[in-house]
C-alpha cells in the first residue's frame, strides 16, 4: 500500500541538486538570467508601444494579442517537429527567433514593425514551451521531474521579479532610448541559454523511434502522430484539468483579476503593482517548501488543494467590491494575488510532470504540444469571458464562475485519480521510490 513519505524522507534541495543529471544542472543554470530579461520588458509593453511609440491604445491591444494567437497556430505542428528532430534543435531555433523578435521591437517605430516583432515573439513562444517541457522529460528522470518543474518555476519567477524591479528603476517615458535599451538587453540574455544548448547540451539524444513491440502505459501498441493522443483517455482527462485550471487561473491573472480590481474594487495602479509583487514573492519563498511537502503524495490531491486555495483567492477578490476605493480593498486584492501565488506552487510542479510521465518517449513532443494548446486556448478564452462579464457589470457572476471553476477542477482531479496510473500520479511504492517509466527499446 502506498503511503506519503515521512518527513525525514523528504528530499532536500541539496539532494535534488546532487541527484540531478549534469544536463539538468546546465538546463537550470541560465533560467534567472533569461527571465531577468523577460522581467525587464513584461510590465512595460503597453507603456512602450502606447506612450513611447505613440500607437493608439486599441491598436496596442491588438498588437499584444498577436503572440498568443500565433503561438496557438504553430504549437501543433511544432509538437510533431520535436518528435522528429528532437527538442534541442527546436529550442535553439526558438532562441534565435526570440532574439530577432526583441531586436525588432526595440526599433518598432511603425505599427507594421511592431506587428512583425509580436508575431515573431508568438512564433518563438509557441515553439519553446513544448520543446523545453519535452527536453526536461527527456533528460530528467521521472522521480525528479516534479521537483525540477517546481525549482524551475521558482527561478523563473525570481528572474521576472528582479527584472521588473530593475526595469521600473531604469525606464523613463521621456527618454525613449531607455526602452530601446531594455528590449536589446532582453535579446542579449538569450545568448546565455543559446551557448548552453550549442555547447554542453549538444549531445542530448533525439527521441526514440517506435517499434512494433512498444506498448503504452495501458498495454496497447504505441502508434505515432496525434491520433495516438486521441486514444489516451488518461491524457484527455489531464488536458481537461489543464484547460479548466488555466481558464480560471492564468487566463484571469493578467486580465480579469486586475480589471475587476480596478473597475469594481477601485484599486490604484500602485496597489496593483504591489499585489503582483506579492504574488511573485510568495512563489519564490514558498515553492521549495511546498515541493518538499508534496513529494510522494498523490498529485491529484494536490490539485484539489490548489483548487481550494484559488477559490479562497477569488472570494478575496470579490470582497474588494464590498469596500471599493478603500485601503481594505487594496489589502484584499493583495491577499488575492498572494493566495493565488500559493496555489500556483501546487499547479506548476504537478501537471507538467503528469503529462510527461504519461508520454511515451517517441510522442513526448506531441504530448507537451497538446498541453500547450490547452493552456494557450484557456489563456485566449479567459480574458474574453472576463471582459464580457466585468464589462456588463455582472460582477457576482464573474466571481461565481471562478469559484465554480475551482470546484470543477477539484472534481476532475478526483476522477483522474481513479483512472491514471499510480506512477503518473506521483505515488511511491512500498520502498518509497517512484517507479520509472518503461524504457523504450532502442532509445539512446
Amino acid at each position: 500500500m502506498s503511503t506519503p513519505a515521512a518527513a525525514s524522507d523528504r528530499p532536500t534541495l541539496r539532494s535534488f541538486w546532487q541527484d540531478l543529471p549534469r544536463e539538468g544542472k546546465y538546463l537550470l543554470s541560465t533560467i534567472i538570467v533569461d527571465f531577468i530579461g523577460n522581467g525587464l520588458v513584461m510590465p512595460f509593453n503597453v507603456v512602450y508601444l502606447h506612450e513611447v511609440r505613440g500607437f493608439e491604445l486599441a491598436r496596442v491591444g491588438l498588437l499584444l494579442s498577436l503572440p498568443a494567437l500565433v503561438a496557438l497556430l504553430v504549437v501543433g505542428p511544432v509538437g510533431a517537429l520535436i518528435d522528429r528532430i528532437g527538442p534541442r534543435l527546436v529550442v535553439v531555433g526558438s532562441l534565435l527567433i526570440q532574439i530577432a523578435a526583441y531586436i525588432t521591437l526595440a526599433s518598432a517605430t511603425t505599427e507594421l514593425r511592431a506587428a512583425i516583432g509580436c508575431m515573431l515573439l508568438g512564433f518563438s513562444g509557441g515553439i519553446i514551451w513544448p520543446a523545453i517541457q519535452t527536453l526536461i522529460g527527456t533528460i530528467i528522470p521521472s522521480h525528479l521531474r516534479q521537483r525540477y518543474f517546481g525549482v524551475n518555476f521558482t527561478l523563473l519567477n525570481l528572474g521576472i521579479g528582479i527584472g521588473g524591479i530593475l526595469g521600473g528603476l531604469f525606464v523613463d517615458v521621456t527618454r525613449p532610448e531607455t526602452f530601446v535599451a531594455i528590449y536589446l538587453i532582453d535579446a542579449a540574455t538569450f545568448l546565455a541559454p543559446l551557448a548552453i544548448f550549442l555547447g554542453p547540451l549538444r549531445h542530448v539524444p533525439r527521441p526514440a523511434k517506435p517499434t512494433a513491440q512498444n506498448q503504452d502505459h495501458d498495454g496497447a501498441p504505441r502508434s505515432t502522430g496525434y491520433r495516438a493522443l486521441l486514444h489516451d483517455r488518461s491524457l484527455q482527462l489531464v488536458l481537461l484539468i489543464v484547460f479548466v485550471a488555466s481558464f480560471v487561473g492564468y487566463g484571469q491573472l493578467n486580465t480579469g483579476l486586475p480589471a475587476f480590481g480596478r473597475e469594481v474594487g477601485g484599486i490604484s495602479t500602485q496597489a496593483l503593482g504591489l499585489a503582483f509583487a506579492a504574488n511573485t514573492a510568495v512563489i519564490v519563498v514558498l515553492q521549495l517548501f511546498v515541493l518538499q511537502r508534496i513529494e510522494g503524495r498523490r498529485r491529484t490531491r494536490m490539485l484539489v488543494l490548489m483548487s481550494g486555495i484559488w477559490a479562497v483567492s477569488f472570494l478575496a477578490l470579490g470582497a474588494t467590491g464590498l469596500v471599493p476605493g478603500t485601503i481594505v480593498a487594496a489589502v484584499l486584492f493583495g491577499l488575492c494575488a498572494a493566495i493565488f501565488g500559493f496555489g500556483e506552487t501546487f499547479y506548476q510542479p504537478t501537471l507538467p510532470a503528469m503529462v510527461n510521465d504519461l508520454a511515451p518517449d517517441h510522442l513526448r513532443g506531441r504530448y507537451n504540444a497538446v498541453m500547450s494548446i490547452a493552456w494557450q486556448s484557456a489563456s485566449v478564452v479567459g480574458p474574453v469571458v472576463a471582459g464580457i462579464l466585468i464589462g456588463h457589470g455582472w460582477n457576482v457572476s464573474y466571481i461565481a464562475m471562478l469559484v465554480v471553476g475551482c470546484v470543477v477542477v477539484a472534481w476532475l482531479a478526483l476522477v483522474a485519480e481513479r483512472r491514471i496510473p499510480a506512477r503518473v500520479n506521483g505515488v511511491r511504492d512500498a520502498e518509497g521510490a517512484v517507479p520509472e517509466a518503461p524504457v523504450v527499446p532502442g532509445q539512446s
